[in-house]
């Protein structure tokens, strides 16, 4: 992914994946903390805050690629509904891009990541006011967990991924927007 997207340049290896096991040397209970491989690799992260980026899980019951931003802080919403009530031509693109559709849809959402009424400031005929309700601003693609084995895997996902390099860009400007 480095060579496609320079804003995963200073990233390492040791960063991008969870912890599996909690201290289960005096326990009776041996369970893993996590039962799954997740690979977190953000974009142009800036210590100690919440950076959009490219996502791979790896499970038993199943796998998926995801990006973008998973529940921003306060602020970084704000941000964001900003860049978008202002861009949502951008987005729009972002998201209607033959490929991308093809692969990612839309936006993942569901109950407890969209809000019932329009977001403080903003009016209910506003043209980006689906996106604006939006508490999360990802979206995924299922794997099918025998593809995980097959010997092109890293290349098609690495395709796959990179699809979402657009949606990251226009987080990231949301986010840096009211710095400098």
């Amino acid at each position: 992914m480095k060579p496609l997207d320079p804003s995963l340049e200073m990233l390492e290896v040791k960063n991008c994946t969870f912890r599996i096991n909690r201290d289960i040397r005096f326990s009776k209970d041996k369970t893993p903390y996590k039962t799954h491989l997740g690979i977190w690799m953000p974009c142009g992260r800036v210590k100690g805050k919440n950076s959009p980026g490219y996502y791979i899980h790896l499970d038993q019951e199943e796998a998926f690629i995801a990006g973008g931003l998973y529940a921003p802080e306060a602020d970084e919403l704000k941000k964001i509904r900003k860049e978008i009530a202002f861009f949502y031509e951008d987005l729009q693109e972002i998201l209607n891009e033959k490929e991308f559709k093809n692969v990612f849809q839309d936006f993942d959402s569901n109950e407890r990541s969209l809000l019932k009424n329009p977001p403080r400031g903003y009016e209910k005929e506003h043209p980006a006011i689906e996106f604006l309700k939006l508490k999360s601003f990802e979206t995924s693609f299922k794997i099918k967990f025998n593809d995980v084995t097959n010997k092109e895997f890293v290349s098609t996902v690495t395709k796959k991924l990179i699809l979402l390099k657009p949606l990251n860009e226009f987080l990231r400007r949301a986010l840096t927007a009211d710095e400098a």
